[in-house]
């Protein structure tokens, strides 16, 4: 009985939401690859993504700061006035025994979002460029994805949405240069998803190490 030979695992595509293993077959820049089990999305070429995505991230990068000093609302009632940043918000309660939990938030909605496209950046910027990866690379982009799941700043516009409708017959909310940042931000931050083919990082990742 004839053996048949393995297939290398240059070869291969593993989806990453179910698992199931495919013969990799590169699709032409402007399609997409998914898996016939679970229609995940498995490889997005695209023309020029890479400045595309470092231009987005710096993009998001300045919005972050921004939407973390500038006023986020401010709240009118009886005859007073308050305004109050993102950032105001997330550390109100920094002193009591809520830290933890304090932090967590700030976190999720600043920090956490502005480590994944500064680690984006810094992973894409040489392999744009051609040269050599940044030292530990690898590392940092899957650092980015691993922080992926815990980058919430969707959820804290959703969240202040629910919020300001439930205050907006008790009091008159107005939106301040940050609000608007943030709405851009969360747009942003799916386009540069949308954008982004891990499957062609990676590859990048891997020739250049290996040449």
């Amino acid at each position: 009985m004839v053996q048949a030979s393995p297939i290398p695992l240059d070869n291969l595509i593993v989806c990453t939401h179910c698992d199931a293993a495919f013969t990799l077959q590169r699709p032409e820049v402007g399609q997409r690859a998914r898996c016939t089990r679970c229609g995940t999305v498995l490889i997005t070429p695209r023309r020029k993504a890479g400045l595309q995505i470092i231009a987005v991230s710096v993009a998001i990068t300045i919005l972050i700061i921004g939407a973390t000093i500038f006023p986020f609302l401010s709240i009118s009632a009886a005859g007073k006035t308050n305004s109050v940043s993102i950032l105001d918000a997330a550390l109100a309660f920094s002193d009591g025994p809520l830290v933890a939990l304090t932090l967590t938030t700030a976190a999720l909605i600043i920090f956490v979002p502005l480590a994944r496209v500064l680690l984006t950046i810094y992973v894409l910027v040489p392999i744009v460029l051609d040269r050599p990866p940044a030292r530990g690379a690898t590392q940092a982009f899957r650092l980015s994805e691993a922080l992926r799941p815990w980058s919430m700043a969707e959820i804290f516009a959703l969240g202040c949405a629910v919020a300001l409708i439930k205050i907006s017959d008790l009091a008159d909310v107005g939106f301040g240069p940050a609000f608007w940042m943030f709405c851009t931000l969360v747009v942003l931050v799916v386009v540069q998803d949308s954008f982004l083919c891990r499957w062609s990082v990676w590859k990048s990742l891997d020739n250049t190490q290996t040449s």
